[in-house]
């Protein structure tokens, strides 16, 4: 049994709990292979910074891993399975780990019974090859995967390849017995709150909701939603965030999201105004690492950048050669530690790294 899971490990009860779960960028070389001494050290310092799992093969470790003539999609998601293991043996504790899966339904299946062979728990499903698919027709995709592993649904936005999904699709899969949790990213405040209503109008509240607004993370964790089911008022909330921000200055979120969780088991109604603060700093930030201002294009080489100025990775690149940092935008990182440090997680860092990189 694999460190991360101790005895009884429930995947559903652990995301319920609520988690920092960073989507796992790739260290590659100048030549363009895998940089696996690299590569073990960001999984180390995910464990280290206090993350309750991580992402592999999603967005932000690079969707052409996937391709077969890469072949790729095994050898990273077993690495960092391994190394996850590896630094969990000395002090185990539940640790959720998140298979990224594309692709048709025939592709889906034979990544998710990979990702169950090396340990994964759950599968996070994208949909960019359905963008012109019916409703029905992914619905009808979903309910195969989730008969082969338990689902993390993955609400992607528009404009870095995902598509439009409204009340009536959510309201349908969340009828899928087997989905755990919800990544909700599409970048819009109406389009999240049709998967919150959609998952109380099922009654699903077994299904965890984890951000993946990276433009909003804050206000998703301290928002209280109202919802009705079954003629009861309640309301629902974002237990924790699956995000490629989190790849970065990943201890300092573990201690915003503990903090967040302190406040709301104290049952105290004011909410700390600085939190709003820490979100409008933390989306100002987002929009320069994510190079929001040009599309997303340099939104990897942005991630890997600041990874890169701590030592943790050594450049930019990716598989798809076009993804660079935009212009201007090297210069813009560089002051983000000066304009935001209460975000960073440097000095944590620059203190284990050495040990990481072992």
């Amino acid at each position: 049994m694999a460190a991360s899971e101790g005895a009884g490990f429930n995947v559903r009860a652990h995301l319920q709990a609520g988690h920092v779960i960073p989507a796992h960028p790739l260290a590659l070389t100048p030549a363009r292979d895998m940089d696996e001494r690299h590569q073990q050290a960001l999984t180390r310092y995910y464990v280290a910074a206090g993350a309750g799992g991580m992402a592999v093969g999603v967005h932000t470790t690079g969707f052409p891993i996937h391709d077969a003539k890469i072949g790729l999609y095994r050898p990273v998601l077993e690495l960092a399975a391994a190394t996850a293991d590896a630094a969990l043996a000395t002090a185990p504790r539940p640790f959720v780990r998140v298979a990224g899966l594309i692709g048709d339904t025939a592709q889906a299946l034979r990544e998710a019974q990979i990702a169950l062979a090396l340990g994964y728990h759950c599968g996070l499903l994208s949909l960019g090859a359905w963008r012109d698919a019916s409703d029905d027709a992914i619905l009808a995709h979903c309910r195969r995967v989730a008969d082969a592993i338990p689902l993390f649904g993955f609400y992607l936005q528009p404009a870095v390849g995902g598509r439009r999904l409204g009340y009536a699709f959510w309201r349908e899969f969340a009828e899928i017995a087997n989905v755990v949790a919800i990544k909700v990213a599409p970048f819009d405040r109406y389009a999240t709150l049709d998967v919150v209503r959609a998952l109380a109008d099922a009654g699903r509240d077994d299904i965890a909701l984890y951000t993946g607004n990276d433009d909003a993370i804050v206000a998703d964790l301290v928002t209280d939603i109202p919802v009705t089911s079954g003629g009861r008022a309640y309301t629902r909330h974002f237990v924790g965030g699956l995000l490629g921000q989190w790849a970065v200055w990943t201890r300092t979120a573990v201690t915003m999201l503990a903090e967040i969780k302190a406040w709301r088991a104290s049952g105290s109604t004011a909410m700390p105004r600085e939190w709003l603060t820490r979100g409008a700093a933390l989306t100002m930030a987002n929009a320069v690492i994510f190079d929001a201002a040009n599309g997303y294009t340099g939104c990897l080489p942005g991630i890997l950048d600041i990874l890169r100025r701590q030592g943790l990775v050594r450049g930019t690149w990716t598989y798809d050669t076009h993804e660079r940092l935009s212009p201007g935008q090297a210069d813009a990182l560089a002051r983000l530690p000066v304009q935001f440090p209460e975000l960073t997680d440097d000095a944590f860092v620059a203190k284990h790294r050495d040990d990481w990189l072992r």
